[in-house]
């Protein structure tokens, strides 16, 4: 995974030496409120998490999991990371006190860029109805909203309404990832997303 650069920002894969920026990211209750997992409790997460994604079976597994750092000092405020898996899902966070100043869009561009380079045929992403802020990042990235759907989130055990978002980046424009629509009993178009 190539270090990217945008005008503000570098682009990195996550070091060991940045548990603290990881545990600051990760521990935030606000900032992880529509995320599956739990915020951490304790530097321990940090580093099982670390362990686990970027030593472990998951460094072999998820192709690309940028630290988000601003230029002036290269310490991760947040996260960019696309699945290796079908569903390339898209995802990303920021600490609250980075939120609303246009980082995670200008994050995102330079990843897509980097997955059109290296020939990903698309991305999916996904938010909760309740977090329609992620879906104006995801419409800002130039995805398209293509349905909404149920599901059991784990593992906080909660059920979540997701609107599911695609941006296709080859020549098939008419592809829809249909998998989350197929894997839930309740799924539906809303008007006017």
């Amino acid at each position: 995974m190539s270090t990217l650069q945008t005008e503000r920002l570098i682009l990195r894969t996550f070091k060991e030496t940045d548990l603290e920026a990881l545990y600051r990211i990760y521990s935030d209750i606000e900032a992880n409120t529509f995320l599956p997992w739990f915020p951490w409790k304790t530097m321990e997460d940090a580093k099982a998490f670390y362990r686990d994604q970027f030593e472990g079976r998951c460094a072999q597994e998820r192709s690309y999991h940028y630290a988000i750092c601003l230029k002036k000092d290269n310490f991760p405020i947040g996260y960019v990371n696309v699945a290796a898996n079908d569903s390339h899902d898209f995802g990303y966070g920021l600490r609250r006190e980075f939120w609303h100043k246009g980082i995670a869009t200008e994050a995102g561009r330079a990843v897509i860029e980097q997955l059109k380079k290296d020939g990903i045929p698309y991305i999916t992403a996904t938010h909760d109805i309740n977090n329609p802020r992620s879906g104006g990042v995801m419409r800002q990235l130039g995805m398209s909203y293509q349905y909404s759907y149920e599901e059991q989130w784990q593992p906080k055990n909660i059920l979540v309404i997701f609107r599911m978002y695609q941006l296709n980046l080859d020549e098939n424009t008419d592809r829809v990832y249909q998998k989350y629509w197929n894997q839930s009993q309740v799924h539906f178009v809303e008007e006017g997303i």
